[in-house]
């Protein structure tokens, strides 16, 4: 039997993104092979998380009763149970979206499921490491996203995502690192690179500033 292990489920706002301020179900698994210098799910790296199997986190997340479900991490795709988990929600009619920093093989989500890809800057400490295979597999529907701690992570976000032909692929996001750069300075910046790009904040820690967990 096919076994996950989670370190949070909850329900909230989706914070980022496209969807940003729909209602969302969330199941952080457990798990990552990076260590990014402003994560903030760090929880999510230390311990085993809980065992469920992908009927139990299913039947978890149903009780929330939303159409849109998340599955994040940590980096989700570490562990072999979220393609089905992602397979099973969209069986049960949930619009999926998976967090996943691109360091595995995104090819074997459903079809169905959005990948939302952070590449990693420089400033984060773990640049280099996306999987070439996953920038080609990226669709219309798909979202990549850099996480920015200042201007020279943005003009390296820019020469790459031109580099790899991604500027009208799919939906391109760029994030302030909290407490590292201004939202409204990065602001500044996409209006005068010329590029469609989408200023992405963190709704949750705007609404809920206070909140570690479960946001």
């Amino acid at each position: 039997m096919e076994q996950l292990r989670v370190a949070e489920m909850f329900d909230s706002l989706q914070g980022e993104g496209t969807r940003a301020g729909l209602p969302c179900a969330f199941v952080r698994l457990a798990g990552c092979n990076l260590r990014c210098r402003y994560c903030d799910t760090a929880y999510a790296q230390q311990g085993p998380g809980e065992a469920a199997t992908v009927e139990e986190a299913a039947a978890r997340l149903e009780e929330f009763g939303r159409r849109l479900v998340c599955i994040t991490g940590g980096e989700p795709l570490l562990q072999p149970a979220c393609v089905p988990l992602a397979r099973r929600l969209i069986d049960l009619g949930h619009t999926v979206v998976v967090e996943t920093n691109g360091t595995t093989d995104i090819r074997p989500l459903p079809a169905e499921a959005v990948r939302i890809m952070d590449v990693k800057c420089p400033g984060s400490g773990e640049c280099g490491k996306t999987l070439p295979l996953n920038l080609r597999a990226v669709r219309p529907c798909d979202e990549v996203k850099f996480v920015l701690c200042g201007r020279a992570d943005f003009e390296w976000a820019v020469d790459f995502l031109k580099q790899h032909g991604l500027p009208g692929r799919c939906h391109l996001l760029m994030a302030p690192a909290h407490g590292l750069l201004e939202g409204q300075e990065l602001a500044e910046w996409i209006l005068g690179c010329g590029l469609e790009l989408r200023l992405q904040l963190q709704l949750h820690k705007i609404l809920w500033p206070q909140r570690t967990r479960g946001a």
